[in-house]
């Protein structure tokens, strides 16, 4: 209830402050089952996507940020929970199963699953090998996938902790669905990991061609943990983003 009521007034002063755009929304089938899979450049790609997609969508989110550690912490969680931002625990194991549980019960319910394939934001603009979370929910679900590029994002993002700022306009560009039917038909018979792959690739694929990024073969979580290294902070430091 709080995202359907605060979701046009939140926009309202989003597109004020930052006006951001979207093109390709037709491409987001209005009824049924769906799955988002979008580049993750800031903090505020959680906001600014949904908002501007007309569907409810539901982000899974690192159960990091629901810990209430401050005042403002505990807003934050808020306000995660109202943009249907679901807590889940990443660590692996049980942890990981609870997240892709979380996921089916969504589109089983015939909504829009929000997910970032990276797994966590970019740290410096690349775009970075996916997880093939997306992958198992399409083959389980048969949910159309459609991929996201977030423009603009990263740049704004830029030397602030929360809040983007006003330049570079972020900007959305959906595209067409992948065909996740012809990549499964096209090796049949082969191994449960190389499918997940082969869609998990293709799906990178589409979203560098739709964003422009470089590209890396490392998962974004290795090069974030190579930079704390450098940094001198602990390797395990907790982000804050809302990301799968």
């Amino acid at each position: 209830m709080l995202y359907e009521i605060a979701k046009p007034f939140v926009m309202g002063v989003v597109r004020v402050l930052w006006n951001p755009t979207i093109s390709g929304a037709e491409n987001i089938p209005d009824h049924g089952p769906v799955i988002l899979a979008s580049n993750h450049q800031a903090y505020s790609d959680t906001v600014f996507l949904p908002g501007q997609v007309r569907r409810s969508v539901h982000f899974l989110g690192k159960s990091d940020i629901f810990v209430a550690r401050s005042p403002l912490t505990r807003v934050v969680a808020a306000v995660m929970r109202g943009l249907r931002v679901m807590p889940v625990d990443r660590s692996g194991g049980s942890a990981s199963r609870s997240a892709i549980e979380a996921g089916l019960a969504v589109l089983e319910q015939g909504e829009v699953l929000g997910i970032y394939p990276e797994g966590t934001r970019s740290p410096d603009g690349r775009l970075y090998r996916g997880k093939t979370g997306v992958a198992r929910f399409a083959l389980a679900t048969g949910a159309p996938v459609i991929p996201v590029a977030m423009l603009g994002a990263f740049e704004a993002q830029r030397g602030r902790k929360i809040f983007p700022h006003r330049t570079p306009r972020i900007h959305a560009v959906v595209g067409e669905p992948l065909a996740v039917a012809e990549i499964v038909a096209a090796l049949e018979g082969a191994e449960e990991a190389k499918v997940l792959r082969a869609v998990t690739d293709a799906l990178m694929d589409r979203i560098q061609s739709l964003s422009g990024q470089e590209r890396s073969d490392e998962y974004a979580s290795v090069q974030k943990k190579r930079m704390r290294q450098a940094q001198g902070r602990p390797a395990g430091s907790p982000e804050s983003d809302a990301a799968v």
